[in-house]
């Protein structure tokens, strides 16, 4: 799940962060699959709240579906049911294969994990890491490349071998 952010200055920073560090793990992982025996494929999926049953994802996926053709009427009909239920948000894996042994990994827990200060995915709150904005309010390109690089090598040492 995407961390809250309550507070607007962290929001705003974050909103600056995140696409460039997504932008930076990408291109480090490229390196590390250019020197790995790991594959790399990407793919978009869906990440449910846990609270949500196999029947509660099922009638979500179904109300989505019925939402693409719906008429302008059925269309606020079906969105005021889905602001009722849990509903997934998207996410983007990174899956690496090598013979047998497959590992996924959440590109966006990755790009947390750049932006925030000691990221942890149980913890409510979370801080900026204000190390990657420079003196102008801008994006600090040399630390968010090497934290990203940092990230990505991190993640390349701790797969199984």
């Amino acid at each position: 799940m995407p961390p809250k952010i309550a507070n607007p200055v962290i929001w705003q920073q974050a909103e600056l962060l995140m696409q460039p560090a997504f932008i930076r793990l990408v291109d480090n992982i490229r390196k590390q699959l250019d020197v790995s025996s790991w594959k790399g494929t990407y793919q978009d999926i869906l990440i449910w709240p846990s609270e949500a049953t196999q029947e509660t994802k099922a009638v979500v996926t179904k109300l989505l579906e019925e939402l693409e053709a719906a008429t302008p009427e059925q269309a606020l009909e079906i969105r005021e049911t889905l602001s009722r239920l849990p509903v997934p948000h998207p996410g983007y894996h990174l899956c690496l294969q090598r013979q047998e042994q497959t590992v996924s990994i959440d590109l966006w827990e990755l790009c947390y994990q750049v932006c925030f200060i000691n990221y942890d995915p149980e913890k409510e709150e979370v801080s900026i890491d204000t190390s990657l904005i420079d003196e102008t309010s801008d994006v600090d390109w040399q630390q968010l490349d090497a934290k990203a690089k940092d990230v990505v090598e991190q993640v390349f040492a701790n797969l199984p071998s």
